[in-house]
Parts: C-alpha cells; structure tokens; sequence
C-alpha cells in the first residue's frame, strides 16, 4: 500500500529562528551598530558585544540545481551553512569570525559570483520570470538581465553612485511592470492576431471581454464560428487579452519593443514615492545581448554618477536639474511625446505616504 501524500502546510509565513545564525537569534533586536567594512559586507555588532558580517554575492538569477549546490558548498566550508537567498536572488553567507571573512570572498570571487550589492551600488537588478517560465512573456526579462549585467557589473562591486540605483525588468505590460529608478518593461505596439479558429475552442468569451481596461474587445462570429473581435482604434496594445485567450496572439518578433522608465521610488524618504517617467520607448527586442538597451541604461548611469548629489536617488536627481536637462545630461531624444501635460485624476494619483487634499 503506497502511502498517502502529504498535504501542503498552510502556516503562513515560516518561523525565521531555527535556521538563523546562532549569533543573530542570541542577539535578535538588541543590536549597538553597524557598518560597512567594504561593498558587499555588512558588519554588525550587538548591545553585548558579539559581532557578525554578512557577505553578499551576486547570482545569474535564473539558477540550476548545480549552481545553487555549489553555493551550499561554499557555505559549509567558508560560513558553516549559515545562507539566506534575497528577493533579488542575492545570496548572503554569514560569519561571526573576521578571519573567514576575507577567504570567503575570495572563493566567490574565483567561482564567478562577484561581492556586492550594498551601500550606494547598483543592486542585483529584479526581474520577472521570461521565456524560462512564464506563459506570457513579450520578451526574456531574465535574458536581458544577464546581458546588462555583464556590463554593469563593475557598479555594482563598488559602491561609486551617489545612491542606491535600483533596476527592474518585466516581460510583460500585464502583471509585471517594473517600478524601479530604471525600468525595462515590454511595449506591445500592434493589436492581438486573432486565430478565429481556436476561439471557440480555448476561450472564455465574456472573460475575455470583460479583461480588456478599454472595451475594445467584442463577440463576433466568423465563418460561422463564435470569435472575437477587436476594436483597433480602441485598442492600447496592452496585451490583457492574451493570458485568458492564446489565439489572441500579441506577441511579435518585429512590432513587440522595449522602452525604458526612469524615477520610480517606492520609499518616502527625503521625498514621497514617485512614478516612473518614460525616456525611450520603441527599442528593438533584440536577444541574446540587447545592445541598444544596455547603451541607454549605461548613459542614463553614466549621467547620475557624474551629476547626482551624495545620496540623490535618481526620482530625485531629474526633479533637480529638470526634465529636459535630463535628456541632455544622457545624450538622448527629447520629443513631444515626453511633455507630461495629462491632468486626470491628479486628486488620486498625486498622493503619498502623506496624504494630500
């Protein structure tokens, strides 16, 4: 007789404690200070005087099972086990040994996995899950990540900008929008492809109708088949109605693009939480390396480095200097389309974490 399978825990949140750093759970909320000995390692010391450094390393996102071995080795030989991955895929090794510290960085440095990622760095740059996983994708976030990476780096293993830059992908306009001081987000620019043919037969019509923001999308009958139809002069390119219904195919080789957002900020530090503006829109999806996207995050960086205030985030830089010295600080077009005259729903949407009437 097979055994039963187990049934999922539905507990919430896991308890932290039995897998945290034996010095972090003795010390948890009593901490003196902390500071950063050099990029990539915190170090903090407790009310009682037992001090910790936290190594962080960064990864290629996308792990295999090998990869993600390999890093468990090197914690049981450089920091007895103790890891935690981050949102950003980030992996940290603790330590409360000084001496372990140095060893440590550079196994990760020789293995590939370059230590970083804290102070005024570029953080591990956070994306969705692209062609690898996702059902919907316009475009391979994950690739676009490994290719930008590569060549930013170097930003993100010192700490040379003037503060945190935090960079975001997506693959699609539908679930993943990235709001970062830099994001890369998708841009259908074509209406969907109906295959009439396969409507009836995979979609759920009224569903499908009702996901679209703009009422574009109608019943229709063709050669006697129940399909859809789309209203092309309503129709945003949003690509909303793709995931309820594949025949509504969006995606395309030539007409799917990239743009590029810059100033999103979700803290309320020093200034409240600001939307991303868009800089350029229409850059080719253009795999594996994504040439034209990497030259514009590298001005757009290059430019905030050389003009950005000790501890300037980027919203914060480009309200300084202004829009259009923005665009000339980064070498890049500035056309009509970026005057930002919309007005709507301003008592909404010019709100913060300090709310405004």
């Amino acid at each position: 007789m097979s055994e039963a399978p187990r049934m999922p825990d539905e507990c919430g949140v896991p308890d932290p404690m039995p897998l945290m750093h034996p010095v972090m759970r003795e010390n948890f909320g009593n901490w003196a200070w902390h500071d950063r000995p050099r990029p990539g390692v915190l170090h903090h010391v407790a009310k009682s005087g037992a001090e910790i450094w936290t190594i962080k390393a960064g990864t290629q996102r996308q792990m295999d099972v090998y990869t993600i071995r390999h890093l468990c080795d090197i914690a049981d030989q450089f920091a007895d086990g103790h890891v935690r991955f981050t949102a950003r895929s980030n992996i940290e090794f603790m330590v409360s040994d000084q001496a372990r510290v140095q060893p440590l960085i550079d196994k990760l440095t020789e293995d590939g996995f370059p230590v970083g990622g804290t102070g005024n760095s570029i953080s591990m740059i956070s994306h969705t899950q692209g062609w690898l996983h996702c059902d919907i994708p316009g475009t391979d976030a994950s690739g676009v990540v490994k290719a930008l990476m590569d060549e930013i780096y170097q930003d993100f293993i010192h700490e040379e900008m003037p503060n945190r830059v935090k960079i975001t992908t997506s693959c699609c306009q539908i679930n993943c929008g990235g709001q970062g001081d830099i994001a890369i987000n998708v841009q259908h620019t074509k209406p969907p492809i109906i295959n009439h043919d396969l409507v009836a037969n995979m979609c759920e019509r009224p569903a499908v109708v009702a996901r679209c923001p703009v009422a574009a999308i109608r019943p229709a009958m063709v050669a006697g088949k129940p399909t859809l139809e789309v209203d092309e002069k309503k129709c945003i390119c949003c690509g909303a109605c793709y995931p309820p219904c594949p025949p509504m195919q969006i995606n395309d080789p030539v007409n799917s693009k990239l743009a590029i957002w810059v100033g999103g900020k979700h803290s309320s530090t020093r200034t409240k939480p600001t939307f991303h503006k868009l800089v350029v829109a229409g850059l080719p999806n253009n795999p594996p390396r994504w040439p034209e996207v990497a030259d514009v995050v590298k001005r757009i960086l290059a430019a905030y480095k050389e003009d950005g205030r000790p501890w300037e985030r980027m919203s914060e830089w480009i309200d300084r200097i202004g829009w259009p010295r923005f665009f000339e600080a980064t070498g890049l077009p500035f056309t009509r389309h970026h005057i930002e005259d919309w007005r709507g729903g301003r008592s909404s949407l010019n709100t913060s974490s300090h709310v405004h009437f």
